[in-house]
């Protein structure tokens, strides 16, 4: 029954639909990386980010990136956003969704300090988006006849979309099935009671109680939000729990920026396409041609194979870490692009020492000389930005006419289980190798 009704569902992902909700999305989406990209540049992140660091923690297999001189760094945010402004109002729509995909996911892969879920979501929806014709309605390339319109799409078109929110969503409930998050309410007990001036909740951010409430509704909703959302006779109901719950969520952390108004706009693409149609409606002559076209389908064999390998890519990311041992928000060995949204709270300190293997003088680094706070905090609990800066004083240092080895006595309190010592003092990181295998100089957690 179950392989009949999966049959019978993505047979249906080759019929015709309405274009709107894809169409809408797109709009939307591009509006939002644009509204990102101007209050990224107000806040002046762009300055503390990537041009006031002297260096750059960039990921694995991305050393050859670098970033551009200050004024070209601004030319690349100028030309993103204006990118993402193409992408909403649909003008050079093909061109500008990958400009804007190729030069944020630079921005992004230039270190590893930056890193948000958030901001990889972005980097996958924008991909998806460069293969979908979300330009043939309600857009400037219909208007100015660059495109012909079109008032129907392919169904798997706004399904590819629909299925990297679910992946999101199912994945941050699952990452909330740990111990510590169900039957410790951890990170949570420690973060909600310096919320206790919050109007109106704020006397229960002590309770032990709303702790776990909280806690065990996060994971019910992420968990069984996407296949309500799924559901049609659910979807209006699911998308009310949509806005309370991100609207809560920034309410109680707005730190986290605009996620919560980007995962409500573009959740949007879930309601019937009547919803959309009717918004439409207000912007053009409402027409109706569904009219099936195999045309839209002569790459339907490449479309099959194109999704079945990203999406079971987008499965096996998550699970990953089961090949490395010990505690995963310890050694944080295949944390990163894995959905695992807020929850630890993870803080240390990392002292570093030289050693002159010619002389056997010991130099104790001030880290402060060579990265920023924010580089520097994020580093002292991340073990692979900890070897790559332990690179960094290697390098620095051999060119002084030393022959280094680095060391680091470094300390971390995981979920206010108090501070531990994280990395083997006696390991010399510099003779030490980045690459996906076990490091097992990180010291397990007791």
């Amino acid at each position: 029954m179950v392989i009949k009704f999966i049959q019978k569902y993505f047979q249906s992902q080759w019929e015709q639909t309405s274009n709107a909700p894809i169409s809408l999305f797109r709009a939307v989406f591009g509006f939002m990386m644009f509204a990102g990209i101007v209050r990224f540049w107000l806040n002046g992140w762009i300055e503390t980010q990537y041009i006031k660091p002297k260096y750059f923690f960039p990921f694995y297999g991305f050393e050859w990136l670098k970033p551009l001189p200050s004024i070209y760094m601004y030319i690349v945010f100028s030309l993103m956003a204006l990118a993402a402004l193409c992408v909403c109002l649909g003008l050079f729509y093909r061109l500008s969704i990958w400009i804007f995909f190729f030069l944020f996911s630079y921005i992004e892969l230039l270190d590893k300090t930056n890193y948000l879920n958030h901001y990889y979501f972005i980097i996958l929806l924008a991909f998806l988006m460069g293969f979908i014709p979300a330009n043939k309605r309600f857009s400037l390339d219909v208007k100015f006849k660059i495109v012909e319109p079109t008032y129907s799409i392919t169904s798997i078109y706004p399904s590819l979309v629909k299925w990297q929110m679910t992946i999101l969503y199912f994945f941050a409930g699952v990452a909330k099935l740990n111990y510590d998050w169900l039957f410790n309410a951890q990170p949570l007990s420690l973060w909600l009671p310096a919320k206790s001036n919050l109007p109106l909740i704020g006397p229960f951010m002590y309770k032990k109680w709303f702790h776990f409430l909280v806690s065990w509704t996060g994971a019910i909703y992420d968990l069984v939000i996407p296949f309500m959302l799924l559901n049609k006779k659910w979807v209006y109901l699911a998308y009310f729990f949509v806005i309370v719950f991100h609207l809560l969520t920034f309410y109680l952390f707005p730190v986290i920026g605009m996620f919560p108004f980007i995962m409500i706009v573009g959740t949007l693409i879930f309601l019937p396409d009547k919803f959309h149609e009717n918004i439409l409606g207000f912007f053009e002559k409402p027409k109706n041609n569904l009219n099936k076209n195999e045309a839209n389908l002569k790459y339907k064999k490449i479309i099959k194979w194109g999704c079945l390998i990203y999406f079971s890519w987008q499965v096996f990311l998550p699970f990953r870490y089961v090949f490395y041992p010990g505690n995963l928000f310890w050694t944080e060995q295949g944390f990163r692009f894995s959905w695992r949204v807020m929850l630890m709270e993870k803080s240390g300190t990392a002292f570093f020492y030289v050693k002159d293997k010619k002389s056997g003088n010991s130099i104790e680094v001030t880290n402060s000389d060579f990265l920023t706070k924010q580089q520097e905090k994020m580093m002292a609990t991340q073990p692979d930005m900890i070897l790559q800066y332990a690179v960094i004083l290697g390098d620095f240092y051999k060119k002084q006419g030393l022959d280094p080895s680095v060391y680091v006595q470094s300390f971390v309190n995981l979920n206010g289980k108090g501070s531990k010592l994280f990395i083997n003092p006696n390991v010399d990181l510099y003779q030490q190798k980045e690459s996906f295998k076990n490091k097992n100089w990180i010291l397990p957690i007791k």
